[in-house]
């Protein structure tokens, strides 16, 4: 395509992008049409000719916008997943336009340039060991992974296995401690890495899904053996935080690996206002955390930190000999990520840290707690019953009844003023409502509850008739 092509597909992508998202405040918090339909909207006659540039553009815009959720609008409350600030998205068009396969220093020194500068600016954000290194993945998943996986390599040399010549079978066992209620994605990576659920140990946890300290520390002085423990920073109903400095006062007796599952809890640690909850974190051995979430960079934007730099690299790189190596104080990106080909993720990670700076990310972290503390306070005024303590930005709503939560929920869903989520927690079913977009402010709070409010009414009027 010449230049001239290029310049009007892009100009019309940027003219559409800007008219979007110029109409998130008041589009519908719900898609239009369904999986189904659109499944039928967007199949591909392969008998067919190809179509011009600006036509596919415009019949992929035309067929997917009635399935699309307003997942960047200001009263998306359904998941922690922040709201693509567009100075990301910029940034993640210029990646996406520049196409860097990020797996060496030696042929892409501007990516991984980026890459380190903002990794180095995540340690000091987050005010964790600045020797730690940083793993730009995809998302909290591969997140964790990472770090389990350099967690597992090096438990397993300190029992005397050299995991990365012999392989797992017939290595010393590994036991895995972690909390009753620790999110499905670290057990997601566990299965990855070939822990079997014998292998798992869980301990108890309070009324906010937090571990209990006496638990944890009585675990992990009753093993023998290699020792992974995983902590979390941050419960995704509750935002609850777990005792880090006892735990990792028990891992360091134990010499045992301790992990803090920080998808979202820990960009606490930027804060003033919430810094306590993470008192002790600085004391694990390695550290999960999404930038998609609290940084509000697009998604593929999440890292994995591990303060023991050669376990990382032993447990994540890929040697060949047309690929450079590391030099005195060179790093290589593919050396802390399972994989080789990628796209350049520092970009946008940089570029949102430039944009907020320390400041600006602290102060969008603790008015977003305020803003769930003050939608619990509104909801709970009414009558509906929440299930946390609001230490963070997740509310935990139960309306009356199972029966009339999922009814709530789902009215909310279908009526498209804000989206919420649903879950089971402790055998009850809630309404769980994340606050992390920057652009949501007291008046979308006040809007969504009056929304939450007025379907939980309809519900029971109906519940009220039926009977």
């Amino acid at each position: 395509m010449r230049d001239a092509g290029l310049a009007a597909l892009y100009a019309r992508i940027a003219e559409y992008a800007a008219h979007r998202r110029a109409g998130d405040d008041e589009r519908r918090h719900a898609p239009d049409l369904s999986y189904e339909a659109q499944v039928k909207r967007f199949a591909l006659d392969l008998s067919r000719e190809g179509a011009p540039a600006e036509q596919v553009i415009n019949e992929l815009i035309d067929i997917a916008e009635p399935g699309l959720a307003a997942m960047t609008g200001p009263r998306f409350f359904g998941w922690v997943i922040g709201a693509s600030n567009p100075v990301g998205v910029a940034a993640d068009w210029l990646t996406s336009a520049w196409g860097q396969n990020t797996a060496n220093h030696f042929a892409t020194p501007s990516a991984s340039a980026a890459e380190a500068a903002a990794a180095a600016a995540l340690l000091e954000l987050m005010d964790l060991p600045r020797e730690s290194s940083v793993g730009f993945v995809t998302g909290a998943t591969m997140a964790g992974f990472t770090c389990l996986a350099a967690a597992r390599s090096e438990m397993l040399r300190r029992a005397g296995w050299d995991l990365e010549s012999e392989g797992m079978a017939g290595s010393p066992p590994i036991t895995v401690i972690l909390g009753a209620e620790a999110h499905s994605t670290i057990f997601a990576g566990l299965k990855y890495l070939g822990f079997g659920e014998r292998r798992l140990m869980t301990v108890d946890v309070d009324a906010n899904g937090a571990i209990l300290a006496d638990a944890a520390v009585a675990a992990i002085h009753s093993v023998s053996g290699p020792v992974i423990v995983i902590a979390q920073a941050g419960h995704i109903n509750s935002g609850s935080f777990d005792p880090f400095r006892e735990i990792a006062a028990a891992c360091r007796a134990k010499n045992a690996w301790l992990h803090i599952d920080g998808a979202f809890g820990l960009w606490a640690r930027a804060t003033e206002t919430h810094r306590k909850l993470g008192e002790g974190i600085e004391l694990a051995d390695s550290w999960s955390v999404d930038g998609h979430k609290w940084l509000q960079t697009p998604y593929d934007s999440a890292y994995a930190i591990v303060k023991h730099r050669e376990a990382h690299v032993r447990a994540m790189q890929i040697a060949a000999s047309y690929l450079p190596s590391a030099g005195s104080g060179v790093r290589v990106p593919a050396d802390y990520v399972p994989e080789l080909s990628r796209r350049a993720r520092g970009f946008a990670t940089w570029a949102m840290i430039r944009l907020l700076g320390q400041r600006g990310i602290a102060e969008m972290v603790s008015q977003h707690c305020a803003l769930a503390r003050r939608m619990a306070l509104l909801l709970a005024a009414a009558g509906a019953e929440i299930l946390n303590d609001v230490v963070l930005n997740q509310v935990a709503v139960h309306f009356g009844s199972d029966a009339e939560t999922q009814a709530t929920i789902a009215k909310v869903q279908a009526d498209g003023v804000c989206f919420v989520g649903g879950a089971q927690w402790r055998g009850r079913q809630v309404m769980r409502v994340s606050v992390t977009n920057e652009n949501t402010t007291e008046a979308d709070v006040d809007r969504s509850v009056a929304a939450m409010l007025a379907a939980w009414m309809a519900v029971r009027g109906r519940a009220t008739s039926a009977g």
